[in-house]
């Protein structure tokens, strides 16, 4: 395996900041139920490639992540063309998943519009048998977890 580097001390999971495009909308503006799933999954996404292990890194060791649970609670509607915050941390982290809470919020007024959870494993690529999370992904997101998760 190729060496990563581990998460700096002290980092977190970020905020990500996402737009509502016409076309995540029905005819009225409001969001699709399914859309918030998936930015619940590009938040993390966008996380992990900030912090060295990414898809790409990933992939070059022979692994896939993949979302095995998700969940998720809506509050309100997000409606177009809002600007949303999607707020993940890492809520349970074991030997082979991780569960990633991810608030979603209209940045215009902080109105919390959806929570969602979504539980990820890794996969050998090759045979898609499952495995335990690799120590450099299992170490970034230990680093990450909020103190009130720990």
């Amino acid at each position: 395996m190729t060496a990563v580097p581990s998460a700096p001390a002290g980092a977190r999971l970020l905020p990500v900041t996402r737009r509502v495009e016409h076309a995540d909308t029905d005819a009225s503006g409001v969001v699709h139920f399914a859309r918030y799933p998936a930015w619940e999954e590009t938040a993390l996404l966008a996380n992990l490639e900030r912090l060295g292990v990414g898809l790409g890194v990933l992939a070059r060791e022979g692994f896939d992540l993949v979302v095995t649970e998700s969940t998720t609670r809506y509050r309100a509607p997000a409606r177009y063309p809002d600007e949303l915050s999607l707020e993940p941390v890492v809520g349970h982290l074991g030997a082979a998943r991780a569960r990633i809470d991810t608030t979603i919020r209209r940045t215009a007024d902080g109105t919390e519009l959806a929570t969602g959870q979504l539980v990820v494993a890794l996969t050998d690529r090759a045979t898609g048998a499952p495995c335990a999370l690799l120590p450099v992904l299992h170490a970034v997101l230990e680093e990450t977890r909020s103190d009130v998760h720990r």
